[in-house]
């Protein structure tokens, strides 16, 4: 076993505490990865390798250790840290966020609770897309079991301290499963259809013009992959690319919203709350939904 040890800045406040608490309880991922002594660890791919990661806290941000069959090369190592850096969304100033949020009376408790924290987003943005398409009118068990059918047909394991960690493929494993592969593995021939098209069109394009390309060309792309509509281009956009710039409403976040401000909230009286959080409405909406 090969390792390999960074030291990875974030941007204040950060705290990654909250950030393990959240992983524990996020049931896309739940079994992915493991969380002990306050150090997350999960396997991921990095130009077209395995490695697994082994995130810490340290200082003002995290010692990110990897751990692979082979030695590292300088460009496996910058895109495995390229990655965690986006899963814990270690880049994101908080300070504009957080100065209008604590001129809010009902939300400044939920910034105390949850202070430090940068948004866990899924692993990749793929992942998300995939997690989108197989829980959509499915019982979660049934979506996960899909989800970890998908990531066993390739095998991507690694074994860390007694561990074994499996990584969600990349997008240049899953297009090369025929259309008839895909249905078999996710057990429904219509979302099976859905997800092998919107594989081949993700393949198409470029995970740096979906982190930062212009907000309105991104979601336009995202409504035109099959199986994706306005509620899952919205969850993609948020969960998978950290794009805040939109609240999407649902009975979920009407709920820890009225908690949070002590009041029954109707749609109209969520939407005025979140427009004054402007480009952060998103991290509002996602503070909110953590901290319940």
């Amino acid at each position: 076993m090969f390792t390999e040890t960074i030291d990875l800045p974030a941007a204040p406040p950060f705290d990654l505490a909250p950030s393990l608490r959240f992983v524990c309880g996020f049931t896309p991922t739940s079994g992915e990865q493991s969380v002990r002594d306050g150090a997350l660890t999960k396997a991921l791919r990095a130009r077209g390798r395995t490695v697994v990661a082994q995130i810490a806290q340290a200082g003002d941000g995290v010692r990110l250790t990897l751990h692979a069959a082979d030695p590292f090369t300088p460009d496996v190592v910058e895109a495995a840290a390229d990655r965690v850096r986006f899963h814990l969304s270690l880049d994101d100033d908080l300070t504009a966020f957080y100065a209008l949020g604590r001129d809010d009376p009902g939300f400044a408790p939920v910034l105390d609770r949850l202070h430090g924290y940068h948004q866990v987003k899924f692993p990749t943005p793929l992942e998300n897309l995939a997690w989108a398409i197989l829980s959509q009118r499915t019982p979660i068990a049934a979506a996960a079991k899909a989800k970890r059918a998908l990531a066993a047909e390739f095998g991507d394991r690694l074994t860390v301290d007694g561990t074994e960690h499996t990584a969600f493929p990349d997008i240049g494993q899953l297009v090369t499963l025929p259309e008839g592969r895909v249905v078999e593995l996710t057990g429904n021939q219509r979302k099976g259809g859905h997800l092998h098209g919107a594989l081949h069109r993700w393949h198409e394009t470029d995970e740096d013009f979906l982190r930062t390309g212009p907000y309105a060309e991104v979601k336009e792309f995202l409504l035109g992959l099959p199986g994706v509509g306005p509620w899952s281009a919205n969850f993609i956009l948020i969960r998978g690319l950290g794009r805040m710039d939109e609240t999407p409403v649902e009975k979920a976040l009407l709920g820890a919203a009225s908690r949070a401000y002590g009041r029954a909230l109707t749609e109209a009286g969520l939407r005025k709350l979140a427009e004054r959080y402007g480009p952060w409405q998103g991290y509002w909406a996602h503070y909110l939904r953590a901290a319940a």
